[in-house]
């Protein structure tokens, strides 16, 4: 037995892999990088099969915002050419939902920019959920930036599902990307949302300058967060911000952090997000044997692969999509 499925043994029996356990899985030779996913591979099947979330965003609101992440086309910081327009009219983010429903993409992702919502938009949002709701029934995730109780305590009781908030990187690097706001404050807004009974999103972008004991940082942190579901992004890297042409990443590595992200978060959704076509390039299907959720279709301002070609990956890879009353059923499960 090789080390990898000795690791994933231990894992599925319940052990946390070490320090330096870690840093190898992302160290792992290029040459093992198959027998690695396979023994990702086997934490992902005993836990989600071979089905697969499907994730659609919908931008809600773009640009104008004041913070200052490196990463980000829509921050005060960034000269990026973007369209920017205040939230969009409910019948926007309705259309949107029913895409999404006539795709069977389950999880319908409203995301504003910005450093946190106004109550005029979270009046806005739990307008349009109920909507939402009554008329399809999709899982909700909101995304909103930095959230006050009162407000999370209004999106729950209107149907919102899942919040998401990312803490991006590690806290040690946090500071390196933006300064307008804390690692805290994202920790905050995190367990705001865990206690007011929404299922916890927060995730990652890999490729800005970190160490790799950052990336293990990392996903112990969401680890000890208990976040339900957990987005894994690689950077692609904006003209007009400040990270600009960082190009760190290749699509080996790449799988490596999801085997990672799945060996430290067995039982947790691990989602494929932005960046992956210009990042894992050729190698995304391969993903997909540690990860068991993607987007489809754009992000927010960069461009995803078409809906259907990510449709033939699935096919192609044997796998099956999770129907939206089965997303009901696995939602249930994790409220309880």
């Amino acid at each position: 037995m090789n080390k990898w499925m000795e690791y994933a043994n231990r894992v599925l029996a319940g052990e946390k892999l070490t320090n330096t356990e870690a840093h190898a899985i992302l160290e792992c030779p290029d040459d093992e990088v198959l027998l690695l996913m396979h023994a990702a591979f086997q934490i992902r099947k005993q836990y989600y099969g071979k089905k697969v979330k499907l994730n659609m965003i919908m931008n809600a609101k773009s640009g104008l915002c004041p913070e200052n992440c490196g990463y980000c086309a829509q921050s005060s910081i960034s000269t990026a050419p973007i369209d920017s327009y205040r939230m969009v009219e409910k019948d926007t983010l309705l259309e949107g939902a029913k895409r999404a429903h006539d795709l069977n993409i389950g999880t319908y992702c409203i995301v504003a920019s910005g450093r946190g919502p106004s109550n005029k938009d979270v009046d806005h949002v739990v307008d349009a959920v109920k909507e939402i709701k009554d008329s399809y029934g999709l899982k909700i995730c909101a995304c909103l930036g930095l959230l006050k109780p009162d407000q999370a305590e209004r999106l729950k009781e209107a149907g919102v599902d899942r919040y998401n908030h990312n803490v991006n990187t590690s806290a040690s690097n946090h500071d390196n990307i933006t300064t307008s706001h804390t690692y805290d404050d994202r920790i905050d807004t995190v367990q705001t949302v865990k206690d007011k009974g929404m299922s916890p999103c927060s995730g990652v972008i890999v490729g800005m300058k970190e160490t790799k004991q950052d990336v293990v940082d990392m996903a112990n942190s969401l680890k000890a967060l208990d976040a339900d579901s957990i987005p894994v992004n690689f950077l692609h890297a904006i003209d007009g911000t400040p990270l600009e042409g960082v190009r760190e990443l290749n699509p080996l590595y790449c799988l490596k952090v999801l085997a990672l992200f799945r060996f430290m978060n067995p039982t947790k959704e691990i989602r494929i997000s932005g960046g992956r076509e210009v990042n894992l390039r050729s190698l995304q299907p391969l993903g997909l044997y540690a990860a068991n959720s993607i987007f489809v279709g754009d992000y927010l301002t960069t461009d995803g692969q078409e809906e259907s070609d990510d449709h033939k990956m699935l096919v192609d890879l044997g796998f099956e999509i999770e129907t939206v009353e089965e997303m009901k059923e696995s939602m249930a499960a994790e409220n309880h």
